[in-house]
């Protein structure tokens, strides 16, 4: 019998996750009632996918005896944990989860989690295409917007759950012990949220903490604040990098585990299973530094989990990337256009700068919500890279402080109008790219929908 049978949870936050948990305690027997500061009338999709169940609604508000009286309370990534009425359930004992920690507790196959501040999206789902490749059925989930609760509610049967997990979703997991954890980077990102970048790693680290000797851990030597979580975990570390281990020296040369690329060659090394293998990336059709990183994190995975080289090379030479991610959309009259809407944070946009060998130009078009993030450290990089800024959405003026004087700059009130100027400041040559920098919420829903407005915009051109 289900341990949730006729308990009261109360579901908070109303997207995909919040669906998945409501179908997922339904099915449990549980009394579920779902509550979002959004009207009914904005949640039609999500209302409309519960239809067939027998649940109670409190939208548009949050009513305080409902997070009291509630036996369990499962929480939506986008939901601040400092809202009075969790706060308040928290002081009351109030067992409070969310829908990552709820899969993982019903998970029956070995889940690879993979985390960072960037590149976890690419690291997901070429893990995911690996696999593919190899013919090992595999669910690719997480926060690449399909819930794990979705594979467990469907009663399929895979190899293995592959999932991206963002700090959201580590913030309230307590038991999830992976069977391989990935760590792609850490950077500034999400200080709106965290107020210190200290908190921010420490929701990372979460993940850390719950592996056990069983555990794979893959970090990238390159980023110091992962690096040093190697001391930390009891798990079987493994390294990527773009060094050469034997030039760092000493014990790390001699005990080194992972992958490490040369670029001379363009072939990254994997010592993984005793023997050195070497996968060819002349034919890699993603480009930048940061994608050699999130390829060297993804072998590391697939191999530890017996994907076979055959399939990691063939997944080398045909991967085509992520929308919104450095997405090529199209040439026009000699001027490209790239589509790096996912681009949210101060990093993503330094690392997409960085992957163009061009000089001078790039017209860039950033801004968006700020989340409280500091621009100055991207001034070099932006008066080598870019001929125009064009600035939009709520961090403009931000933006346009730490940013103005590195290039022609201009502040425009719309979307679209920062779109139709690019182009027309655009000449032969150049590259126009979207890479925000920033959050998307001042004007979408989300950067999905930021990008494909911006694809849109530049098809119709």
């Amino acid at each position: 019998m289900s341990k949730f049978k006729g308990k009261k949870v109360l579901v908070v936050g109303f997207g995909l996750s919040g669906v998945a948990v409501a179908r997922y305690m339904s099915k449990q027997g549980a009394k579920v009632m779902v509550t979002d500061l959004k009207q009914k009338s904005e949640l039609t999709e999500s209302v409309s996918a519960c239809a067939d169940l027998k649940v109670e609604y409190e939208l548009g508000r949050h009513n305080q005896k409902s997070f009291l009286t509630a036996d369990l309370i499962v929480v939506s990534p986008g939901v601040p944990l400092n809202i009075k009425p969790l706060e308040e359930a928290a002081v009351a004992k109030v067992p409070i989860t969310n829908e990552i920690e709820l899969a993982a507790s019903a998970l029956k196959e070995p889940l690879i989690a993979i985390t960072g501040t960037n590149g976890k999206t690419t690291t997901t789902i070429l893990v995911g295409e690996m696999f593919q490749a190899d013919k090992k059925p595999a669910y690719v989930g997480g926060n690449i917007g399909k819930p794990l609760l979705n594979y467990v509610n469907s009663g399929e049967k895979v190899d293995v759950v592959i999932s991206e997990l963002s700090s959201f979703q580590l913030d309230l997991t307590q038991k999830l012990v992976p069977a391989v954890a990935v760590f792609t980077n850490i950077e500034e990102d999400h200080l709106d949220r965290y107020g210190s970048f200290q908190n921010y790693i420490e929701s990372k680290k979460r993940l850390l903490k719950n592996c056990d000797k069983n555990s794979f851990v893959i970090l990238n030597y390159d980023n110091s604040n992962v690096a040093a979580f190697a001391a930390e975990t009891p798990g079987k570390v493994l390294w990527f990098t773009k060094q050469n281990p034997m030039t760092i020296g000493g014990r790390f040369a001699e005990e080194f585990m992972g992958a490490y690329y040369i670029p001379e060659t363009k072939k990254i090394i994997a010592k993984i299973t005793g023997k050195d293998e070497s996968y060819d990336v002349s034919q890699l059709k993603i480009f930048g530094d940061h994608n050699k990183e999130n390829l060297m994190a993804a072998i590391c995975t697939a191999r530890v989990m017996g994907v076979s080289p055959q399939a990691i090379q063939t997944v080398i030479n045909t991967f085509k990337g992520v929308p919104h991610r450095l997405e090529f959309v199209r040439k026009k009259d000699g001027v490209y256009f790239f589509n790096d809407s996912k681009g949210t944070n101060v990093m993503s946009l330094q690392r997409s700068l960085a992957a163009f060998n061009s000089k001078n130009q790039i017209i860039l078009v950033a801004g968006g919500k700020d989340k409280g993030m500091d621009f100055t450290p991207l001034a070099d990089l932006v008066r080598k890279k870019c001929k125009i800024i064009i600035l939009v959405g709520e961090a403009k003026e931000k933006l346009n402080r730490a940013l103005g004087d590195c290039a022609e700059t201009f502040l425009v009130g719309t979307f679209e109008e920062a779109i139709l100027l690019a182009y027309q400041k655009s000449r032969n040559g150049d590259i126009i790219l979207l890479s925000p920098g920033c959050a998307s919420y001042d004007m979408f829903r989300n950067y999905e929908e930021r990008g494909d407005y911006f694809k849109k915009l530049v098809n119709q051109l």
